[in-house]
């Protein structure tokens, strides 16, 4: 396993990240307290120190941190938790009046993940999505409160645009409190639209990305095709209309590259995303202990040349998305 920075910051995670968001989830083989402490260990055990998770993830508000604190009872210090609050869309039994990233609330939310989690302290701490209502300035001062007091390590917002990131730069320089170390957005080969501004700001700002939905919902892990896919999975139950949109000649083309080179299309896919300088870790959602396994060897299995990476970006041109 490769362990990259995290951004400017010291905080080493590995190149394969398990995206939590499936702990908890209904109907799935990690909605047990069993089946999702399978998946975290199989993760250790890969060489994989990097979970990340949600104060909403999960069947009910909390359920996948209590699951990951749960399955890390006794291994705490061998790994990286990061997790978030503050998503506007989602219900809180917090009270808010819609400001979810106030000092008020963070305070309250931090404590009852650390709750969950069973642990002293986050590693890394994302605000979910910006807040329209609170000015950035209180949530860094407020986020700089957490870490002075050693219940958090580091800061990381999710969701931001382009100029979100900059002026939250400069605004917590100014202020001479805790920068942000990472940006958690949506990036894969079918959306691309962060490259036109978001990464060349992350990288020079030293801000590390952790793409979310790298696999865009498991259709580069080679088991989706124009007939759909496994039955009981999440796009065939939930998101069925994705596969409708994907452009399945280019996909076929991807899979044939990787064939010429002995490699499957997840390994390609692993590959061309860390590829990227900017990104420390590819955030993958598992819900066995295979997948897990999957997941962790392909990141070291291939790295692409810059002409091998210029032929898969033509293949999906950004222009066209």
């Amino acid at each position: 396993m490769e362990y990259r920075n995290l951004g400017r910051s010291g905080l080493r995670v590995s190149a394969t990240g398990l995206g939590c968001n499936n702990l908890g989830r209904p109907g799935t083989a990690t909605e047990s307290s069993e089946g999702a402490s399978a998946v975290v260990h199989t993760a250790i055990d890969s060489g994989i120190n990097f979970f990340d998770t949600a104060d909403m993830y999960g069947g009910r508000f909390g359920l996948s941190e209590t699951l990951l604190g749960e399955a890390l009872r006794g291994r705490r210090d061998e790994v990286v938790i990061a997790t978030k609050f503050g998503h506007n869309d989602f219900g809180s039994p917090i009270e808010n009046w819609g400001a979810k990233a106030s000092r008020r609330y963070i305070r309250w939310a931090v404590e009852a993940s650390l709750e969950r989690l069973q642990t002293d302290w986050i590693d890394l701490y994302q605000l979910h999505t910006p807040s329209p209502l609170v000015p950035v300035d209180e949530t860094l001062a407020a986020l700089d409160e957490l870490v002075q007091a050693g219940k958090v390590r580091y800061v990381g917002h999710s969701n931001f645009a382009a100029w979100q990131l900059v002026e939250a730069d400069y605004v917590a320089r100014e202020l001479g409190s805790t920068r942000f170390v990472s940006a958690q957005n949506e990036y894969s080969l079918l959306v691309r639209d962060a490259e036109r501004e978001l990464l060349p700001a992350a990288e020079r700002y030293g801000v590390g990305l952790l793409p979310f939905f790298p696999l865009y919902n498991g259709v580069f892990t080679g088991k989706y095709s124009r007939e759909g896919g496994p039955e009981g999975t999440r796009i065939m139950r939930q998101k069925r209309h994705l596969l409708d949109t994907v452009p399945w000649d280019a996909v076929d083309a991807l899979e044939k590259f990787g064939r010429a080179r002995d490699l499957s299309m997840l390994q390609v896919t692993f590959g061309w995303l860390l590829s990227k300088t900017v990104l420390s870790s590819v955030i993958a959602g598992a819900t066995t202990p295979e997948q897990v396994r999957q997941n962790a060897a392909a990141s070291s299995a291939w790295t692409p040349s810059f002409e091998e990476a210029a032929e898969i970006d033509a293949l999906f041109p950004l222009n066209e998305r």
